[in-house]
């Protein structure tokens, strides 16, 4: 029997089941034709969903940079021990990715979505407590429950806009950075307008994922057909309650891992020492700190177009190739002319780097054959990833202290672009991390890739 492999990586679904009298049902990717307005108006709905949830996925890890010098001298806490507020939830991310795929297999991936949104409102709840050891519980709590949502998205992605991931992707990554740049940018105004301090500036982000959770609620009544791969509850022997075995062996699913850690590594090195750096250089905090924010503004500009990009035939290569490019070009002006042109080198840095997660979220869809292996992939790429990112900002802050300055750290962000750009030719070639499907992908930019 062969396999049918669409370009972007889509096994051809089954034209649906048969009854014993040999009446056709369709299932849920091919419904009849006088279903298809509502059909549309679900996806329609399951895509405003998934955006309230991608928006949630960094507000609460974002917010907290903002405010640490308030927060400490609130709180008395050290330095380091400050530091642990936006270096734990990154460790989350990286040690709780491996649970996801199975978390989605045993309960059903929208269930699960539903209570990490409970889970981050809860967890920003917490952070409004007094005691300190409420405030890193929350932020744990934060950081657990976005690490799950990070892993199993790509694979709705996957399973529900098959015909238009490209585009869905770009939007995905979109709401990452504009969740980011929303909370680096509102969550100081926020804490001076209200002059209730530092807590409810933090805790209203709470009320964006009770906003993702009301509107997520109605996936619930989704149950998707056997031999789907994975947003209800899976029944025993269904495809999607297999688990994917030797990901951690096949060597497409590392070169997409290496890609997505070495884009996050740069970006989470350069972000948490960006304002310093501009800082030093003769920057007033306050500009250093919009600038960061107005990288993350141009990220999305990035993150959305490049996978539309993708999917009307140019070359992945050249993406990844021009997104890094983009981002030691960037680096190499602050290493220059820190203090002149800033905002040159912000935007090239933000679009270089927002295209670079853009691309490595569409690896993770277009590299795996169904939704399964997208979540096993993505569950892979994010452990390695972002372990790696919380090591980053350390070692860039220990080879400034050595050094006393910031050339030496910005011309390793420099040299960074190297790997980034072997691993992201190698995870843009047309192939599938998978053992069980062998058959090559056919194109990422046509078939189920195609926005058209």
């Amino acid at each position: 029997m062969s396999v049918n492999v669409s370009g972007g990586g889509a096994l051809t679904r089954a034209a649906g089941s048969r009854t014993d009298a040999g009446d056709r049902v369709p299932d849920r990717a091919e419904a009849p034709g006088d279903h298809r307005p509502a059909r549309r108006r679900s996806l329609g709905f399951l895509a405003i969903g998934l955006v309230l949830l991608a928006l949630n996925l960094r507000p609460g890890v974002v917010a907290v940079s903002p405010l640490l010098d308030t927060i400490r001298a609130d709180t008395g806490m050290s330095t380091s021990m400050a530091g642990l507020l936006t270096t734990l939830p990154v460790l989350c991310f990286g040690l709780l990715a491996p649970i996801a795929p199975r978390l989605g297999r045993r309960f059903g991936v929208n269930p699960v979505l539903l209570v990490m949104m409970m889970l981050l409102a809860a967890g920003t709840a917490l952070r409004l407590l007094s005691p300190t050891a409420t405030l890193l519980i929350g932020t744990v709590v934060v950081g657990a429950a976005i690490a799950v949502a990070n892993v199993l998205l790509p694979g709705v992605i996957k399973q529900e806009f098959r015909s238009r991931v490209g585009l869905m992707s770009g939007v995905y990554s979109m709401s990452l950075f504009g969740g980011a740049a929303l909370a680096a940018g509102a969550t100081l105004p926020i804490a001076n307008a209200t002059n209730l301090g530092w807590r409810p500036a933090l805790g209203i982000w709470g009320l964006l994922a009770v906003l993702a959770t009301l509107v997520w609620l109605p996936q619930l009544r989704h149950r998707p057909a056997r031999g789907g791969a994975g947003t209800g509850p899976a029944a025993a022997g269904d495809v999607a309650d297999r688990v994917v075995r030797g990901m951690w062996t096949h060597p497409v699913a590392w070169l997409v891992a290496f890609y997505f850690a070495a884009q996050a590594l740069v970006f989470y090195s350069s972000a948490a020492w960006l304002p310093t750096i501009l800082s030093n250089a003769g920057m007033s905090s306050g500009t250093a700190g919009w600038m960061l924010s107005f990288s993350s503004l141009t990220a999305v500009v990035g993150a959305f177009f490049t996978p539309m990009l993708a999917a009307r035939r140019l070359r992945p290569g050249v993406l990844v190739l021009s997104s890094a490019l983009l981002t030691m070009v960037a680096f190499a002006g602050l290493l220059v002319a820190p203090g002149s042109d800033t905002y040159l080198w912000m935007t090239l840095m933000g679009v270089g780097q927002g295209a670079g997660l853009s691309l490595s979220v569409l690896f993770i869809v277009l590299r795996a054959p169904d939704a399964r292996h997208a979540a096993q992939l993505s569950s892979m790429a994010q452990c390695s990833g972002y372990i790696l990112s919380a090591v980053g900002p350390l070692a860039l802050g220990a080879l400034h202290q050595a050094t006393g300055g910031w050339a030496l750290p910005l011309a390793v962000l420099i040299v960074l672009g190297a790997p980034t750009v072997f691993f992201g030719l190698g995870a843009a070639r047309e192939r599938y991390a998978s053992h069980e499907v062998t058959a090559t992908a056919t194109g990422l930019g046509r078939g189920a890739a195609s926005d058209a």
